[in-house]
């Protein structure tokens, strides 16, 4: 005779909360791991190395990037979300404040050749595998929302969903690196972040680097993903 388990208050609602974070165990989560550990072992392989802890901060920085690609395997492994109008739009917009996170972790190339503690070939895979990452992280993402969203663009071309994506990407990444905001400034420093949004647009020749760099990343960040997109469908 079989007795009837019971679960505690709460149980399923805590289980449905990490379920963001657990992997989907396919061949490409199996490689990403692999190659983010491999980036993260660098790390304290030079922390051991030199007793510093230069570089620490780009696992942070690693994560960030991770994040989106999460929140977007998430929602493509859950349809019925995609249903709900309000929870999907929410939950996008949570995306779309992270997604610059990944390509970010690019721009850790200006670190390369600041620090001599280590050979320069050690500094360069370092950094290069962190970037690789982030740049495989931003572009999955961007290609599971592009399909969770091609029954809203009917049949239209995708650079009208990818360009814009990647401008706005482009935007994050000066936005995070020279003016040093965060994705959670929308919520803890929403004036400034609307302030200098202004600045940079009623002054535009003032701010042509600014808009240069943008121009410039999300040209590159959509040839980037063109690439591999159509790489990937070449070699299946």
């Amino acid at each position: 005779m079989k007795v009837a388990q019971t679960k505690a208050p709460g149980h399923t609602n805590i289980w449905k909360g990490w379920a963001l974070f657990k992997t989907t165990g396919s061949e490409i989560d199996r490689i990403l791991t692999l190659s983010m550990a491999f980036s993260v072992a660098l790390v304290l392989a030079r922390i051991a190395y030199t007793g510093k802890y230069t570089f620490i901060w780009m696992t942070w920085n690693l994560f960030l990037a991770w994040l989106p690609y999460r929140i977007s395997s998430w929602l493509h492994q859950h349809p019925t979300v995609q249903t709900n109008k309000w929870k999907f739009t929410a939950i996008s917009l949570v995306w779309l404040l992270f997604i610059p996170n990944a390509f970010y972790i690019l721009t850790d190339l200006f670190h390369l050749g600041k620090f001599t503690n280590v050979p320069n070939w050690f500094d360069l895979t370092l950094i290069i595998s962190f970037a690789w990452n982030g740049l495989l992280l931003g572009i999955l993402s961007v290609r599971q929302m592009e399909k969770i969203m091609q029954p809203y663009l009917r049949g239209r071309h995708e650079l009208l969903f990818v360009y814009p994506i990647m401008w706005l990407n482009a935007l994050g990444v000066y936005m995070g690196r020279y003016p040093r905001f965060n994705s959670w400034d929308i919520l803890t420093n929403p004036f400034g972040l609307v302030a200098y949004m202004f600045r940079l647009l009623y002054h535009p020749i003032q701010w042509k680097y600014a808009w240069g760099m943008v121009a410039c990343f999300s040209i590159f960040m959509t040839l980037a993903y063109l690439a591999i997109k159509r790489l990937s469908k070449a070699i299946h």
